[in-house]
């Protein structure tokens, strides 16, 4: 008698695509069990898969609830999360391709594009800003979960007047501030909106056609499709005692870049894809800002708004992982394995790496196998 767990996977829609190479369906099996579990645990409301191995899907599915009152199922071709800081990615590519026009130079002064940014002790450059050694600090107290609709110029009120917490370029701090300043530069430089360059430069040509600006002012959006409200999860965060309640609102545009953005996982494995097949930017382009940046001969594990390291087997991957109100992901390009990884989950940070490391490792193993077998 077949197993009733592969029997399941057998038979489920998400699974019509298992395409190349068989891979082992058990390796599946498990992943499917594992995420099945985090649902079921009730450590995340909802969440949403794909998985790419050399551009075919290999497991697409999704779990729990959109929204857990109406018991809207999620849908990974079709269901809207917060994707956090995978945003930086897609700001990140704007950018290679401003720098690649000659527009923006990496290693200019930021106040070149910005004169009217405050002046620090220290000068800091374009570079800086998107691999974090600027000395930019972070969120302080509220800042997290600011709901004030703040353009990107509007925003750097809140921290344009402290000082850098070090020299540029002698350490790395962590921040979404930031890539608010970057993209404030790249709306200076080519005197269009920062969301209208995105979707022209990289959300259309890619056909991310689900990937939105949240809470656009009217007179900026114009020119785009509206998304459907209907397929927007309802976003959550942990209750102390256990399950979920409805997050805080939040307006998240002035960090559109560093953290804004809503997509499904399905948009944001086409962008892997495209990374994997170099159909975006030239080689040297990609190179500066998919490697890590290195501090006193040290690497950051950290290039130009990529996440550039490796997992715990050693195997090399670029990406990120975000952490916003409402929204958790894992975004995770493998160029050796030629494998694609992305999971958005609808809940401020469910305290579920550990486990979503599992399933990225086992189904890179289990394609592994299926290859040498």
């Amino acid at each position: 008698m077949m197993n009733p767990i592969l029997k399941k996977i057998l038979n489920f829609s998400a699974f019509q695509r298992v395409l190349g190479p068989s891979p082992d369906l058990q390796g599946l099996a498990r992943a499917d069990a594992l995420l099945l579990n985090l649902v079921n645990q009730k450590k995340v409301p909802g969440l949403s898969i794909t998985a790419l191995k050399d551009g075919k899907t290999i497991l697409q599915k999704g779990y729990g609830y959109a929204d857990i009152e109406k018991e809207d199922p999620v849908d990974p071709t079709k269901t809207i999360f917060r994707i956090a800081s995978v945003s930086k990615n897609i700001a990140a590519t704007a950018l290679a391709f401003m720098v690649e026009e000659g527009k923006i130079e990496l290693d200019e002064s930021f106040y070149k594009y910005v004169h009217y940014f405050p002046k620090k002790q220290w000068d800091f450059t374009i570079r800086q800003l998107a691999s974090h050694t600027a000395g930019i600090r972070g969120y302080r107290g509220t800042e997290y979960g600011l709901n004030k609709p703040y353009s990107f110029k509007e925003s750097i009120k809140i921290f344009k007047d402290d000082p850098l917490l070090f020299e540029p370029g002698t350490d790395y701090f962590y921040n979404s501030y930031d890539w608010v300043l970057i993209s404030l530069a790249m709306e200076e430089v080519s005197g269009i909106p920062f969301e209208e360059y995105v979707q022209k430069k990289v959300l259309t040509p890619l056909g991310m056609g689900n990937t939105f600006t949240p809470d656009c002012p009217v007179e900026r959006s114009r020119d785009f499709h509206e998304f459907d409200e209907e397929l927007l999860s309802t976003f959550y965060t942990k209750n102390r005692l256990g399950g979920f309640r409805e997050a805080i609102p939040v307006n998240n545009f002035y960090k559109l870049a560093g953290g804004g953005y809503l997509s499904t996982s399905e948009d944001i494995a086409k962008f892997g894809q495209a990374y994997l097949e170099r159909e975006i930017l030239n080689e040297e382009t990609r190179f500066q800002f998919l490697t890590s940046q290195f501090i006193d001969g040290k690497p950051t594990y950290y290039g130009l708004g990529w996440q550039v390291s490796q997992d715990q087997k050693g195997r090399p991957y670029y990406g990120h992982i975000g952490n916003g109100v409402g929204g958790y992901s894992n975004f995770f390009v493998y160029p050796e394995e030629q494998m694609v990884f992305v999971i958005l989950i609808n809940c401020t940070d469910p305290k579920v790496q550990e486990d979503l490391d599992e399933v990225v490792d086992t189904l890179i193993l289990s394609l592994n196998e299926s290859l040498r077998s």
